[in-house]
């Protein structure tokens, strides 16, 4: 009896002895939450909203600009006056014109007595044909003059008032390229004029993304200071030729709607993307390497433990990765620390982990 004891004693001194394993300690892990892409960023590029339309304005004659009427940025209404020029010049030219008029009116009278009264002789029988044919002559030169210098006049008249520069549309004044006082030439440019009826959005692109534009590819237009004012828009043109410096072709494109917050010149960030089949991009230190295949570690939100599992790569950079299969939209998956984790290990999630 007393030998039974103590072996009982023995093997309760022995299991108290031996002592238990401690809990795996709570592994802290960095994490991000898993986000299906159906589409690709093709890159962002600024810009500005213009007009369409747009024309280079001068006068018709030549002269000293005597006034500007408008500043730039004035919205002009059609036949708005929006500078002048001295008019001396064309004033001199149509008195000149009107006393050439005059002149010849009086002849014209003179010439018309001359072949009436000789048209009258002949009637009678003293007048000679000869000078009959002479005074109707005389009378047809002179009217030929006489429409001459009304057609002078009338054109002296233009002239005076192509001193004054209208616009033919409603627009908006985008630049000056002459100061009042400055001599200008006919034709040459004097105001820059925009409509504001029609706006669209113009950025440079580079010529070898111009080069592989995908067919379905989506321009989102927003503000650069409000970027919530957004729309889309599409191609217009594009130039056929880069610019020798910048090696970029300047893209102009028509805007599905024009918001109030896009005018003239606002300036504005244009995304391109183009639509693909779903993936999964992540950081680059998501992925582990084992025996030469690719794994992650997935978080069970209920347990708080993580388990590995194999994914399939489309794509890797120096800092994200693109996965095939392998894991769902909306999975957590560890993304810091990966080499030091073990299935079935506890962690503490950090919530806001960057993407």
């Amino acid at each position: 009896m007393k030998r039974l004891v103590l072996v009982f004693a023995g093997v309760m001194l022995v299991a108290c002895s031996k002592k238990e394993p401690p809990p795996e300690p709570i592994r802290p892990v960095l994490s991000v939450e898993v986000q299906s892409l159906d589409e690709e960023k093709l890159g962002r590029f600024a810009g500005s909203i213009q007009a369409r339309y747009e024309s280079n304005v001068g006068f018709r004659v030549p002269g000293r600009i005597a006034s500007r009427n408008v500043d730039v940025g004035a919205q002009v209404e059609k036949g708005a006056l929006l500078a002048t020029l001295d008019p001396t010049e064309q004033q001199n030219q149509l008195r000149s014109a009107q006393g050439d008029l005059a002149r010849i009116q009086a002849q014209f009278i003179n010439a018309q007595a001359n072949a009436r009264r000789q048209q009258e002789l002949f009637d009678r029988g003293v007048g000679a044909q000869a000078q009959l044919d002479i005074a109707q002559t005389d009378l047809k030169t002179t009217q030929a003059s006489l429409d001459q210098a009304k057609a002078s006049v009338s054109q002296a008249k233009d002239q005076l008032n192509y001193v004054e520069l209208h616009t033919d549309h409603k627009a908006i004044v985008t630049a000056w390229n002459a100061e009042a006082g400055q001599v200008v030439t006919a034709g040459q440019q004097v105001v820059t004029l925009a409509q504001p009826d029609i706006k669209e959005a113009v950025i440079d692109l580079p010529d070898t993304l111009v080069d592989r534009l995908p067919e379905d590819v989506v321009f989102q237009v927003a503000a650069q200071l409000a970027p919530s004012i957004t729309t889309t828009a599409i191609v217009r043109e594009i130039e056929p030729q880069a610019q020798s410096a910048t090696r970029t072709r300047r893209a102009r494109l028509t805007l599905t709607e024009t918001p109030a917050g896009f005018r003239l010149g606002t300036a504005i960030s244009v995304t391109l993307s183009s639509a693909i089949k779903p993936r999964i991009e992540l950081p680059l230190t998501v992925l582990q390497e084992v025996d030469g295949k690719p794994r992650i570690w997935v978080i069970d939100p209920q347990t708080q433990t993580v388990s590995p599992r194999d994914v399939s790569l489309i794509s890797r950079t120096d800092s994200t990765v693109v996965l095939a299969n392998g894991v769902k939209s909306g999975e957590r998956v560890v993304s810091a620390g990966v080499n030091s984790l073990k299935p079935g290990q506890k962690v503490k999630m950090d919530e806001d982990s960057p993407r």
